[in-house]
């Protein structure tokens, strides 16, 4: 891009435009949103990127700069599905009215480097989730996340008897093949793990699930567990293995063995008897007629 380095400061965060990304820093004042604190900062490459547009802000002198990354790029957004409050999206950046000029540049700079797969799903996390350790308390237990296994340690006053009688569960993540996050802020909050390779149902409600656990008021708060829920699910894929791609391979071409058709009994019979007159019309030696007559009877 033309402006490397330059740098568009909005409402809660900042976003540092570069040749290849946008940088986006998130500030830690007792109005932004705590998801904000816990992200920091975020390096977005604009092959993550789906699209970027500038609307109209919340209020009056006010615009929003808005992007919208590709489907299966960002493991944050991929594991909140839809379900982050518009003031807790990291990819929205309220602006001055007086910056829509700048903002609108910048707009239109993104737009021309954005490729041609903008509307295709990535085939990989191009966005860093936060980094683990991480932890956080459910209602019902202690979730934490070392980078290679998830832990639930129940809590003996809150956790179902299911879930107390299967006992404290760790999970690797090789046995994973996804996670499920539902926000605490509406009512039935969980996160659930889905392992892999079990064709078992789970139980429907997350209380009974040794393989959940539950929220609930001041549990399981969207900036502890969102965030562990995301790096779960970037460790998954990661550890998923790459497609073998299909291979042919070269089958020599083999000659079927001979099949010998005996001849019939009656043509063998004939051909003896022909034989015979050749032999009588002088035209055939004794040795010949014999040694033709025995390989006429050789062949049945």
């Amino acid at each position: 891009m033309a402006r490397m380095g330059d740098v568009l400061a909005g409402i809660n965060s900042s976003w540092e435009f570069d040749t290849d990304s946008v940088l986006i820093r998130f500030e830690r004042g007792i109005r932004t949103p705590r998801l904000f604190h816990v992200l920091g900062e975020r390096r977005v490459p604009y092959e993550a990127l789906r699209s970027i547009d500038l609307v109209p802000g919340p209020r009056q002198g006010t615009v929003v700069l808005r992007a919208e990354p590709r489907p299966g790029a960002d493991p944050l957004v991929e594991v909140a599905a839809g379900q982050l409050r518009e003031t807790s999206d990291p990819y929205r950046l309220v602006l001055p009215v007086e910056r829509e000029p700048l903002a609108a540049s910048y707009v239109s700079e993104v737009h021309s480097v954005l490729g041609p797969l903008v509307d295709e799903p990535a085939d990989r996390h191009l966005v860093a989730a936060p980094p683990p350790p991480l932890q956080f308390k459910a209602y019902d237990g202690k979730v934490s996340f070392d980078g290679e296994t998830v832990s639930f340690r129940w809590f003996s006053t809150a956790a179902s008897s299911a879930k107390w009688k299967a006992g404290d569960q760790t999970f690797a993540v090789g046995e994973l093949e996804g996670v499920v996050w539902r926000s605490p802020e509406v009512v039935g909050g969980h996160l659930r793990l889905v392992r892999r390779g079990t064709h078992e149902q789970p139980p429907e409600e997350p209380d009974q699930d040794p393989a959940a656990v539950v929220f609930g008021l001041g549990y399981g708060l969207v900036h502890e567990s969102l965030p562990l829920a995301a790096s779960v699910l970037e460790a998954v894929r990661a550890a998923e293995p790459d497609p073998v791609p299909e291979t042919v391979v070269a089958v020599p071409h083999v000659e079927p063995p001979a099949v010998r058709v005996r001849p019939a009994p009656g043509d063998i019979a004939d051909r003896i008897r022909h034989l015979g007159e050749l032999h009588e019309a002088g035209l055939l030696t004794d040795d010949e007629f014999s040694t033709k007559k025995a390989e006429l009877l050789a062949e049945l």
